[in-house]
């Protein structure tokens, strides 16, 4: 058991039969069978298996896999395509007609879909609750609950699930507990480790680290593993050999990434509470963020995540605000995703408004004045000093 320093560079090296340094992309479909036809036939329905085919599994992969199970301490871990293929494929390999979920209000906007349309079609109900109120959880527990689905902190609004709450709820109903880890990082907070089954991510973001690549990952015991692996085969959703590839190369540096990435964001946030442009700045790790207490306790680092609402007397006034800010930012990119060394700025209900009318907004607590921001690896000084040339541009 390796310091997590160390472990993102010698973990699952077992998988790497070569004598490279540097795992070798397996850029191949397929793999020659062995002499045995027995040995052939086990490795048709062994989970990851390495030298099968690449629907089924591929040695760097596995690596990679290793590494982050051993972040989340977990028994295993399975990557797929993207974060929704991991995301999806454990719901699917749990679930099943007849079945009651319970979710969050908040959510990723596709996991809103999963959960609003997808699963309601394969006959299972869900219910959507208020993330930051535990009484609300339990009161949603029916005879039929098998899944209790959260994210922490939520996005855009990064709101704290309370996961020890979470955790033992699902063990006392018997229903299974799944946390979408992605703002925070293995780094920052293990779910496992306070009582969630299965843990996910869009290793797309942090994991990865230079949004170069797009991945999911699902960590849980070995029995949930061999069960969403099996639906994974069904669905398709595996993870290519150059994206594998990039992911283990993104991995190593994590440590390193997410130490400065906690440290600026936190500077940021900081400074952004004294700015007379900004309304509300939301960031976990600042005193007056509603649930600082919680997210002290459950988590060690606080993420490169936040959130600002900008001023404005009006709805379309704060609009024209967010707007105004974003395109005169220079250092901060307007783009989806986040968890790379570049910074990001977004403006959530542009980039999420087809599916948010007025009623979602003010249930997920979204503004036409918030931006969303991801803190990358660049000097704290020169972030703060972007967004002060940017927003001296609003009149105030």
């Amino acid at each position: 058991m390796y310091k997590p320093e160390t472990g993102l560079i010698h973990t699952g090296n077992e998988w790497n039969e070569t004598r490279a340094v540097v795992p070798p992309i397996f850029q191949t479909s397929t793999y020659y069978a062995p002499d045995d036809p027995a040995d052939y036939s086990k490795d048709s329905v062994t989970p990851n298996a390495p030298f099968f085919y690449q629907r089924h599994g591929n040695p760097v992969t596995n690596q990679a896999a290793a590494i982050i199970a051993e972040l989340e301490k977990t028994e295993a871990a399975l990557l797929g395509s993207t974060g929704m293929a991991a995301i999806s494929t454990a719901v699917l390999a749990h679930v099943k007609a007849g079945d009651h979920v319970i979710a969050q209000n908040i959510h990723y906007s596709a996991v809103n879909m999963l959960f609003n349309e997808m699963l309601p079609a394969f006959g299972v109900e869900v219910t959507r609750v208020d993330q930051i109120n535990n009484a609300a959880f339990e009161q949603a527990v029916r005879p039929n609950t098998t899944l209790i689905y959260v994210e922490t902190p939520s996005n855009p609004t990064l709101e704290i699930t309370d996961l020890a709450f979470i955790g033992a709820l699902g063990k006392k109903y018997g229903a299974i507990t799944m946390c979408d880890n992605t703002f925070s990082s293995p780094l920052n907070q293990r779910p496992h480790e306070l009582g969630i089954d299965v843990v996910l991510h869009s290793a797309t973001k942090y994991l990865g680290g230079h949004s170069d690549l797009t991945a999911g990952a699902i960590c849980a015991s070995k029995d949930f593993i061999e069960k969403a692996w099996k639906k994974l085969i069904i669905l398709g959703g595996a993870l290519a050999p150059m994206d594998a590839w990039l992911l283990l190369k993104g991995l190593r540096t994590l440590s390193l990434r997410m130490a400065q990435i906690n440290s600026n964001a936190l500077a940021l946030a900081t400074w952004f509470e004294s700015q007379k442009g900004i309304k509300k700045v939301l960031y976990a790790g600042l005193p007056s963020h509603p649930q600082f207490k919680l997210a002290q306790r459950q988590m060690t680092g606080f993420g490169g995540m936040l959130c600002i609402e900008v001023v404005g007397d009006t709805e379309d006034e704060q609009f024209e605000h967010a707007q105004a800010v974003l395109r005169q930012l220079h250092l901060f990119s307007n783009a989806a995703s986040l968890g790379g060394v570049e910074s990001l700025a977004v403006h959530p209900t542009s980039m999420w408004g087809i599916r948010h009318n007025q009623e979602r907004k003010a249930q997920t607590g979204m503004n036409d004045g918030m931006i969303r921001i991801s803190v990358g690896i660049e000097h704290s000084d020169d972030l703060i000093a972007d967004f002060q040339q940017a927003l001296s541009t609003i009149a105030i």
